[in-house]
């Protein structure tokens, strides 16, 4: 589970587009990275939470989120939000 927060100060439009624009590129990973088994990225919308965007991922392996997380196609995903994001929480736990 990861969660992102975008800065204040960002412009709504630019966060918006950024946003829709990292889910988009997020949820088209499976098909580029065999590893992930379910990704799904939820965009807040509620103005008076503090976290702007939840990813959730499911792995076989911690390898294999090892390897997902440096993996060309994800880098990239994570520059569309480079810009806007202020902070970022993780945490990685097994079922």
């Amino acid at each position: 589970m990861v969660l992102f927060k975008l800065k204040d100060e960002a412009p709504a439009d630019k966060k918006l587009t950024a946003m829709k624009e990292f889910k988009a590129a997020i949820e088209a990973l499976p098909a580029k990275i065999s590893v992930i088994r379910k990704i799904e990225v939820g965009l807040n919308m509620n103005p008076g939470e503090t976290w702007s965007i939840a990813l959730y991922s499911e792995f076989d392996t911690l390898d294999d989120v090892k390897f997902y997380a440096t993996h060309p196609e994800h880098v990239a995903a994570g520059k569309l939000i480079a810009d806007v994001k202020e902070n970022r929480a993780c945490v990685d736990y097994e079922i």
